[in-house]
This record gives structure tokens, sequence and C-alpha cells, in this order.
């Protein structure tokens, strides 16, 4: 890792890729990152063809997993229109706190970065934001402490 890079690491919290850099898509997701990879497996296990398609853009397992540094990587092929083939790229999921994920696509190939190429890098991690967990509102745990107050559930043992 060059001196830059590891200055990178060091003010972002995470470690730089060596494929990441300006044609990158990053975002943080407030979602846990647990419920991102139960997600994820449930869709691998359930896609008889091992592909989840959004838009026109397509995941494809099987979902690498990084023992050593607890991160998840997906093969993608991202959609830039009708007239250009999809682009391969690597969808990186990692632990950001204990509420929020960080998500992180990188070309895996060379592109010319044009309008088309971030438009839909960006409407594909939307897809993923919406598509994927969402952790509940504070309205949702508010109505749900209202319903089971602790002492109710204790009552009844």
């Amino acid at each position: 890792m060059t001196a830059t890079q590891q200055g990178n690491a060091d003010n972002t919290g995470t470690d730089v890729h060596p494929g990441a850099g300006p044609a990158s898509f990053r975002r943080i997701v407030h979602a846990p990152f647990g419920a991102w990879a139960a997600a994820l497996e449930t869709w691998q296990l359930t896609r008889h063809d091992g592909e989840l398609r959004l838009g026109h853009s397509v995941l494809r397992g099987p979902i690498e997993r990084d023992q050593h540094f607890g991160t998840w990587r997906v093969e993608v092929r991202l959609a830039r229109g009708p007239l250009r083939p999809r682009l391969r790229m690597r969808l990186d999921l990692d632990h950001w706190s204990a509420t929020s994920t960080a998500l992180e696509l990188i070309p895996c190939q060379r592109v010319r970065p044009s309008a088309a190429y971030f438009r839909a890098g960006r409407a594909l991690l939307d897809s993923l934001a919406h598509t994927l967990p969402q952790p509940p509102s504070h309205a949702d745990l508010a109505q749900a402490k209202q319903a089971h107050p602790a002492g109710k559930a204790l009552a009844g043992v």
C-alpha cells in the first residue's frame, strides 16, 4: 500500500482497494451488516440461476466472504444503456458501524466514465438500498415498545 493509500485508509476508517478510484461508487446505508448478510444469503439460496436482477443490472453469485476482514463481495454486471454491454464490477459490503453498512461498487475493467455510467451506478446503489433490508424507523420502535412493554412480557410468566 502506498503512503497516499495508507493515508486515505486512515482518514476514512476503511481499507483502500487497488481497483477503487474516481470511477467507484461508495455509499453508507443505514442497515446493520448482519441484516445485509442474511438478505444476501437468502437471495443466493432462493435464486435458481444465482442471479438477482435490479433493473437491467445483475448481481451474480456466489457471494465471496473474506474471513480475515469480514467483508463480503458480489459480482455485478452494470447495465449502462440498451446499446452498451454490461460492465463487470464488484460490490464490496463492509461493516461501517453497529447500525450501518458500507457499500462500494468498483469496476473490474477500464471504464470511460460518462453521464450514463454514473447514472447507472447511482441507480444500482439506490435499488440495492431499497431492495435489501431497512432498519426500523424510530416511530416503528416506539410503536413496538408501546405494544409490548417489558413488564407485560414478564407478567404472563
